[in-house]
This record gives C-alpha cells, sequence and structure tokens, in this order.
C-alpha cells in the first residue's frame, strides 16, 4: 500500500476532515484492481488511491458519499448484470456494470466520521462541567473566554484566553454553547451565528435569553441567523446542577448529531440539513439528481457527471467515456432499450 495513502489518512485525521475509506476484498477477473487495494474518498468526492477503472470510480465514489450522510459502512458488489442475485448475501449492495470486463469486484467502504468539536465560551462551573463530560465522549473541546487557562481546563484541546472568536477554527462539525453567564454573551453569539456551526446555543434564563434577542435584533444579522439560536440549551428534563446541565446540552447535540433529517427537531428553532440515505439496488428509482446511464445502466450523479450527450431534445448522463462514445455511434439504439424498460 502507498504511503501516501496513510499520509492522506493521517492529515485528515488530525484536521478531523470526515472520509471514507474503500478496500477491494474479493476481485473475481477479469478486472484492474487486486485484493487489498485501496482509496480514501472525501466528503466532496475526490478520491485517491486505486479501487478499479472508469465503471467502479464513480459507483464507490457514490457510495462513500451515502456513507458518510448516514455513518453506515456498505458492503458493495459491482458485477456484470446477469450475476445480479446468484450469490445473494444479506447486508451486500449489488450494482450490475457491463463496463467491468464481466469480471467482479466486492468492496467495502467504511465512513471515518469527524468527532464533534465542542467550543464553550466562558469560564465558570457549567464551562468546566461541558469540557470535561465533553472529553468523556472523546469530543474536540476549545475553551474562549476570560480567566480560562490550561490549568483549569486541562481537558480542553484549545484554550483562547481572550474574546477573539477568530482564533477558534469553525467548520460544520462544530457546536458552540455560550455559557459566560452574562459575561461576554452577546458579542460571542453575533459572531457565533454568523459562522457555519450548525448549532449554537445558550446556557441562561429566559429573562436573559429575551434580552438578549433584543440586542441580536439590532445587531448585523438575519432574521435567519437569529433564528438558529438555541435557548435555553440542552434538553429539557429538570436539570438543575452545572453537570445536569452540561449533560442536557451535550444529549441534545447528540439528538441533533443523529436524529434523521425528517423526523421533528426537539425543542429547536434549528434545522440541521441531515440526510439518510438508504441502501438501494441497480435500477431502483433514482432521486432528480441522478440518472440512469442507458449504456450499462449505472447510476450516474448528475451533477458531477463528465460526459453527457443530447439527443432528441433530452439530456443523458454517462459513467466514463467509452458509454459515451458507443451512445454517440447508435443513440437509437439506446433510448429503444431505455423506453422498453420504463
Amino acid at each position: 500500500m502507498s504511503i501516501d495513502f496513510f499520509t492522506k489518512f493521517q492529515r485528515l485525521h488530525e484536521t478531523g476532515n470526515p472520509f471514507a475509506i474503500a478496500t477491494v476484498i474479493r476481485a473475481e477477473k477479469p478486472t484492474s484492481a487486486k485484493v487489498g487495494a485501496k482509496a480514501i474518498i472525501t466528503e466532496d468526492g475526490s478520491l485517491s488511491g486505486w479501487i478499479g477503472g472508469s465503471c467502479a470510480e464513480p459507483t464507490v465514489k457514490r457510495e462513500a458519499k451515502k456513507a458518510l450522510q448516514d455513518g453506515q459502512p456498505r458492503f458493495i458488489r459491482l458485477c456484470p448484470a446477469e450475476k445480479l442475485g446468484q450469490a445473494p448475501q444479506e447486508g451486500v449492495i449489488e450494482i450490475a456494470l457491463t463496463c467491468i470486463s464481466g469480471g467482479t469486484l466486492e468492496i467495502y467502504i467504511e465512513p471515518q466520521l469527524a468527532q464533534p468539536h465542542l467550543v464553550v465560551i466562558g469560564h465558570l462551573a457549567t464551562a468546566e462541567a461541558l469540557a470535561s463530560l465533553g472529553k468523556d465522549l472523546g469530543w474536540r473541546i476549545s475553551l474562549l473566554g476570560l480567566d480560562v487557562t490550561a490549568e483549569r481546563f486541562p481537558v480542553a484541546d484549545q484554550i483562547v484566553d481572550e474574546l477573539d472568536f477568530s482564533k477558534l477554527s469553525i467548520t460544520r462539525n462544530t457546536y458552540i454553547v455560550v455559557a459566560s453567564h452574562g459575561n461576554y454573551d452577546e458579542d460571542m453569539l453575533v459572531a457565533a451565528l454568523q459562522s457555519e456551526a450548525p448549532y449554537v446555543a445558550l446556557i441562561g434564563s429566559k429573562k436573559r435569553a429575551n434580552a438578549i434577542l433584543q440586542y441580536l435584533n439590532e445587531a448585523n444579522l438575519s432574521q435567519e441567523q437569529i433564528a438558529r439560536l438555541k435557548y435555553p440549551a440542552g434538553l429539557d428534563f429538570g436539570a438543575v446542577t452545572p453537570e445536569e446541565i452540561a449533560l442536557s446540552v451535550l444529549a441534545e447535540i447528540i439528538q441533533r448529531r443523529r436524529q434523521p433529517a425528517n423526523l421533528p427537531q426537539n425543542n429547536s428553532l434549528l434545522s440541521i440539513p441531515l440526510i439518510i440515505s438508504n441502501h438501494q439496488l441497480t435500477m431502483a428509482p433514482t432521486s432528480a439528481l441522478e440518472a440512469i446511464d442507458p449504456v450499462c445502466g449505472m447510476t450516474v450523479e448528475i451533477a458531477t457527471a463528465h460526459f453527457t450527450s443530447e439527443y432528441q431534445g433530452k439530456t443523458y448522463y454517462f459513467c466514463a467515456a467509452g458509454c459515451k462514445r458507443s451512445f454517440d455511434k447508435e443513440p437509437g439504439k439506446y433510448v429503444q432499450v431505455e423506453s422498453s424498460q420504463m
């Protein structure tokens, strides 16, 4: 295995970026990929490594992106259409590809999801409890605030002992909790709500929250940004002590991370764009974002398709240049086949 694979793995792991690893488990000749071949696929669909040619690669990319969306691993079998169902196994997704020279590839795709990045703004007892419990969950912890020191917060991965929000690295995997109890809530909330963090919450009384909302409405924020604020922070199960309050907040973050987007959010003004993808067998109905290659029958993601052709006012999408060439030579042949299957 290439050293570059491990270098990329380590870099992605250290920066907290999610990715998926695809490994060839079985290869039945003739195929270009061999058993043990590996590739890394990132959220944007880029692939580093080798797990097969022009037909296998886009399929693996598509399934890897689904694995990153729902957090579930996948075992896929790429084989000619006539071999579908010959050796059915529970949990195996069979995908028919006519352009892999008659061979079969079995590939295991394992998502590597980044642990949440918890940003706690504050320096009092609740902030200490949030940092401690968050670290117990294996999360990356950043503390920001006056009187925040490494001695008081030994579990923190990052300490910002001044009110400089720009020193924090905020991503879509960052969850921000303002627990400064009136010391510097307003300015920190304005900065947090302008970031891309999917969760911004305030620990405080409803009276305090109403005063802050008035401030936010007078600040340079849109109503959509203000509506992202979750207050009071945490699930409502009667928490009283700092530790109980911290537990309620972390439980809410976990709920939001795990809860499917099509289910109602619990006591929330914030909508988190989670997508749960179901396993789909070859030739299953595709979404408006996908199309079927009329030559090989492969599902193609429209947004990233490199090979397209126009015929009789309709756009056709192809997994590889070879399928496009075959279609362009005899488009009527494949359009007739496509029509007969509908």
